[in-house]
This record gives structure tokens, C-alpha cells and sequence, in this order.
């Protein structure tokens, strides 16, 4: 039978106090309506309309992937889902309906919910949670055989209901014909005078159709966001979810509570991770590395083998058997390549480092080409800028280039050359030669300070 989805995200989020619509605000590395949309398509769905509302433009500029529906005036859920009427004019089968502020949903538990819902027969499944601390949510009511009754909102329910722990998840299967024929009868006549997705449910039963409940097993996959709070909760439920994946999977994380990994990074096997890194973004990173102490890779291609620490690395690529640190800085645009070594304090920006090459220290290298078994010397650096434009330098296979020289770009050196140290090289340097650029030294004699 086909799924297709509507997932809600139109609300303000006025609870989280941030000009950010509510479901862009991220958690563990993506937004949360892009959790949501990941997990429908991962269970199956073959097309995911999105409701939209405050900050629409927004949304729309940063998901992509699935269709949008504008609800210009927020009346409530029902409201909301009828407004996406059009769009499933001549769809047939099941809807999955859920809302954009619960990344923790997993395609799991949305797979056994469908698949529940197929076999039960009904027009309507709810999808169902224990919750600790149920304030806020609405209650699941069963008749006295243990069928379902109805749904109560938390500022509709009597004090009796608001005893009750069952809650409604915000998670729904639907008959999508059923649906919407239903939703055009439902009223607001509540406490907030809205139009309630849950009160659906009631007029299908009483057309005579069944409703069904499933029961999540564990109530923290159906929690919704709605302030900085649980926000930092959500947050840290999906970090231990990473971390111990990565450790079923043949990783050693150290101290997985100082170590913060978003969702799609991937890690090869007997890679280590020290305490204090920071993986985020599309990171990946090969077999039998050690990542850390206090790195923050972001959106990093790692090979195999790679020794790091005390770094800062983001939009670039290290291949195979590099040692990096302490106190690297790579920048975007960034290739290393097999078996280089970089050490303290050194600086790289969109630029591509040959194989053996050495970096060891104090050096920045901006807009450069450099060969392979390049020797770097001490306090090198690519004057690559000139106020106005960006020149690249060109250094060629088994260059030496001594401590405290400057490349004026653009400048090529070619294979084999030497660079004395203290030279300032404004003009090419031939293949095999030796470049001096400094100005000859001069010794005065007797010379004495005169402002003495």
C-alpha cells in the first residue's frame, strides 16, 4: 500500500524565543524538520508535503527535497492538514501525518507504526507514549473494553484526565480519503478556539470506522521541541544514540560524554576518539585513526590512519597516514596528502600539500600548490594577497625551502630548488637552483646608541 506524508511546521515556536523558525533550529547537526523528513523517507514514504507558515520563505530556502503547503493563517493542526487538501486530491492509501519539531522519531519506529496500522484494518492509527511527565500533551481515553475513546488537550482535560500518562505522540496513519472527508466536519469549539487534528478521530468512529492505538516503546523518540530546554535534551539523547552506535560498530570513544558527534558523520573501525572533539557536519573519517584530544572537524573527508589533536579543521580533505598538531588551523578548500606531517601552529587554506611532505612549524600556506617530499621550514608564509586579488604559489617536488621565507605570489618553484633561509622570493626559482633573496649583512663598528 502506498505512504505518502504531511508533516506540520507552520507553528511560531513563540516558547523558544528565536527570529529562527522553531523546526531550523538544530539538533545534532541538522535541523529538526530535516530529522523528520529523513526518518519518513528511510520508512518508506514516497512523498513528503511539508505545512508551512511562520518564516516560509526560510524553510523553504534551506529544506529541499519534498513539496511545501502554505497555511497563511494558523488555526490549529486540523486546520493545518486540511489545507493540504489539493495535494492529495487522487492519492490513495495511507497518509503518515507527524509534526517538524520531533527529530527524535527514528525510521524504525515509524516502519513497525505503518505496518501496524496496515494490519489493524482501520481508518486511523495514533501513535502513543508513556510519558513521565505528561504536561502539555494531550490524553489518550479508552473505552472500558480498552478500544479507543478520544483525545483530550492538555487545556481541555479535567483534573481526573490530566492523571493519565498515555499521551497522543502527534504521530498518525490515516485512510487518506477517510481523512479528509472527516476533517471538514471537525469545529473549533475548544479552549483555544482551534481546529484539532484529534478530533478527527471521534467522527470516524462515529461513522462507524475503527481507530487503532500503537504504543512507542520508548517515549523520548516521540518528544516535541518547543523550548532551548529541551532543545539541549534532544541534544544530548541523540548524541548518546551516536556514540553508542559508533561504538557497536568498532569505534573507541573514550569519554562519550566530552565527545559530540552530529548525526551523519561516519567513523571506520579501531578509529579512536579522544575527549573534547568535536565531529560535526558530513564528516567522515577512515579505519585506525586517533582523532583528539580538542578537535573540531566540520564537514572533513579523513583518510585512513590519521593522527590528530588540538585542531581546527573544516571543508577540506587529509588522506591517508598524516599526522596533524598540535594547533592546525585547515581552512576550506584544503587537500593533504598521504603521509604528510604538519605540526604547531601552522596555517592552511585552499591549498593541495604532496604526498611526505613537511609542515612542521609556524607556517602559513594560503593558495598554494605544493609537490611532494617538500621540506617547509620554520615561519614560512605565502603572501598570497595583494589588497585587492589572490595569487596562488606553486612549489614543486623535493623543494627545501629554509626557515622564514616569503613566497610573494604568484611565484612558482620548481622540483629540486633551494630556498636560502630569510629570503623574501618575488620571481621564479628554476629547477635545481638555489635561491637567495636577503640583503647582504653589514657591521658598523663602534656604533653607539645616540639617544643614550
Amino acid at each position: 500500500m502506498s505512504l505518502e506524508t504531511i508533516i506540520l511546521a507552520a507553528g511560531k515556536g513563540t516558547r523558544i524565543k528565536s527570529k529562527l523558525p522553531k523546526v531550523l533550529h538544530k539538533v545534532g547537526g541538522k535541523p529538526m524538520l530535516q530529522h523528520v523528513i529523513d526518518a519518513t523517507k528511510k520508512a518508506g514514504s514516497s512523498r513528503e508535503v511539508v505545512i508551512i507558515g511562520a518564516g516560509a520563505e526560510l524553510v523553504e530556502k534551506k529544506i529541499s527535497g519534498v513539496e511545501f503547503v502554505l497555511q497563511k493563517e494558523q488555526l490549529g493542526t486540523g486546520h493545518a492538514v486540511l489545507s493540504a487538501r489539493e495535494k492529495f486530491e487522487t492519492s490513495e492509501g495511507i497518509v503518515l501525518i507527524l509534526c517538524g519539531d520531533t527529530p527524535l522519531l527514528t525510521a524504525e519506529l515509524l516502519k513497525k507504526f505503518v505496518v501496524a496500522h496496515e494490519i489493524s484494518n482501520c481508518a486511523a492509527t495514533v501513535l502513543t507514549a508513556e510519558m513521565p511527565n505528561p504536561t502539555g500533551y494531550g490524553r489518550v481515553l479508552h473505552e472500558a473494553d480498552g478500544t479507543f475513546q478520544k483525545i483530550v488537550e492538555d487545556k481541555d482535560a479535567t483534573e481526573e484526565e490530566r492523571k493519565i500518562r498515555e499521551v497522543n505522540a502527534g504521530v498518525y496513519c490515516f485512510d487518506v480519503k477517510k481523512l479528509f472527508g472527516a476533517l471538514e466536519r471537525v469545529t473549533n469549539d475548544n479552549a483555544q478556539g482551534e481546529y484539532y487534528l484529534p478530533d478527527v478521530l471521534p467522527i470516524l468512529k462515529s461513522d462507524g470506522e475503527k481507530i487503532f492505538t500503537f504504543a512507542a516503546d520508548y517515549c523520548d523518540e516521540t518528544i516535541g521541541i518547543n523550548s532551548r530546554e529541551q532543545l539541549a535534551a534532544a541534544e544530548r539523547i541523540l548524541r548518546q544514540r551516536k556514540t553508542l552506535e559508533l561504538m557497536n560498530s568498532g569505534v573507541t570513544i573514550e569519554d562519550p560524554h566530552t565527545t559530540f558527534i552530529d548525526v551523519d558523520v561516519t567513523i571506520g573501525q579501531d578509529t579512536i576518539i579522544k575527549p573534547n572533539t568535536y565531529l560535526e557536519g558530513n564528516t567522515t573519517i577512515g579505519i585506525e585513526c586517533e582523532i583528539g584530544p580538542n578537535i573540531r572537524f566540520v564537514n572533513m573527508k579523513v583518510g585512513n590512519r590519521v593522527t590528530a589533536q588540538f585542531s581546527y579543521c573544516h571543508d577540506a580533505e587529509i588522506n591517508n597516514d598524516v599526522t596533524l598538531g598540535p594547533y592546525v588551523h585547515i581552512r576550506p578548500g584544503t587537500k593533504i596528502g598521504d603521509k604528510v606531517k604538519i605540526g604547531n601552529f601552522v596555517e592552511v587554506k585552499n591549498s593541495n600539500v604532496g604526498k611526505g611532505t613537511k609542515l612542521p612549524h609556524l607556517q602559513y600556506i594560503g593558495d598554494s600548490d605544493v609537490g611532494e617530499n617538500v621540506n617547509i621550514g620554520c615561519g614560512t608564509v605565502t603572501c598570497n594577497y595583494d589588497g585587492k586579488t589572490k595569487y596562488r604559489t606553486k612549489i614543486g617536488d623535493n623543494v627545501f625551502v629554509g626557515c622564514n621565507t616569503n613566497f610573494v605570489a604568484p611565484v612558482k618553484v620548481e622540483e629540486g630548488a633551494y630556498i636560502a633561509a630569510g629570503s623574501t622570493i618575488t620571481k621564479d626559482v628554476p629547477k635545481n637552483n638555489l635561491a637567495i633573496a636577503r640583503a647582504r649583512q653589514t657591521n658598523i663598528e663602534n656604533w653607539t646608541d645616540k639617544r643614550k
